[in-house]
């Protein structure tokens, strides 16, 4: 058994696939906008993720924007056949690198047919239709007429599965009435903890949570609770954060995300880390922490 197969297994779509996988937001230059500062290094992570036995990696025709998507078929096409690539829509960049909401009929159907260019694909895995009624989050309000444009585009058989992301319980229960909803992906992680009783009600139901942000984002996790469990055990406050996550729900995957070689095989590492009971209570305690 490989490190990552450590991990578990979860569904998504109709595939299983390893509960710690990877992002590939920070493959894309400074502010996800423009390419990287070293090409052939963001080739050489994604190949060695894919080595490692990661099956699913997480991306956006909107990082970059293409950048990402065009690394990936570069550094792995042809694919293998258990690897799973989701995307999101519902964004567009503007020229001074800005995210913008993009929810018209238009402008999602040109992002699910970007996607597939860049990529080189017939069909998207899954979608996650991204709103953005609010910067700072989650925010109310009808997700119906986006989210029957990307059912439409499924039923045309552009897309196979459905996910969505930043959304309130409130309208994945919208969403479920008007399609079958694989996963959900929103922010969440040991400082940040909004979703706990979502997190259980999808695993009740079998639909996976994807955590955006899982080891805090642009501003990292950092407290002395983290670090004293980290040096005890004899790992990193980040392999602790994300061994965390894999204890949290079995239905909650992983898409830590990294441009260096060496940060990628240390996320992988948690996969293999156990965490004791006394640990994952201390850590319990950090919810709304300010990472």
């Amino acid at each position: 058994m490989s490190t990552i197969d450590q991990s578990g297994m979860f569904t998504l779509g109709k595939h299983s696939v390893k509960r710690l996988g990877y992002g590939a937001m920070q493959l894309a230059g400074p502010g996800v906008f423009g390419p990287p500062r070293d090409h052939e290094a963001a080739l050489i992570v994604l190949r060695e993720a894919v080595e490692s036995g990661v099956n699913h990696i997480d991306t956006s025709d909107f990082y970059g924007p293409h950048v990402t998507n065009q690394i990936i078929r570069e550094a792995l096409h042809p694919y293998r056949d258990d690897l799973v690539i989701v995307t999101k829509i519902g964004a567009r960049r503007g020229a001074d690198g800005s995210w913008n909401p993009a929810f018209s009929r238009e402008e999602l159907t040109k992002a699910v047919h970007d996607n597939l260019r860049n990529l080189s694909l017939d069909v998207m895995e899954v979608v996650n239709l991204r709103i953005v009624f609010d910067v700072h989050g989650p925010a109310e309000g009808s997700i119906e007429a986006p989210l029957t444009v990307l059912a439409d585009l499924q039923r045309q058989g552009l897309v196979r599965h459905i996910g969505l992301s930043n959304v309130t319980p409130t309208q994945i229960a919208e969403g479920r009435r008007i399609t079958e909803i694989v996963c959900v992906q929103n922010q969440y992680n040991l400082a940040h903890r909004a979703d706990d009783a979502l997190i259980d009600d999808l695993a009740r139901d079998g639909i996976a949570y994807v955590p955006f942000f899982p080891l805090g984002g642009f501003t990292p996790l950092q407290s002395s609770t983290l670090s004293e469990v980290a040096a005890h055990l004899g790992a990193t406050p980040m392999q602790v954060a994300l061994a965390w996550l894999l204890r949290r729900a079995p239905n909650i995957l992983l898409i830590p995300g990294t441009s260096s070689v060496g940060h990628l095989r240390e996320n992988l590492a948690a996969a293999a880390l156990v965490l004791p009971d006394d640990a994952a209570k201390e850590l319990d305690h950090m919810a709304n922490i300010a990472s």
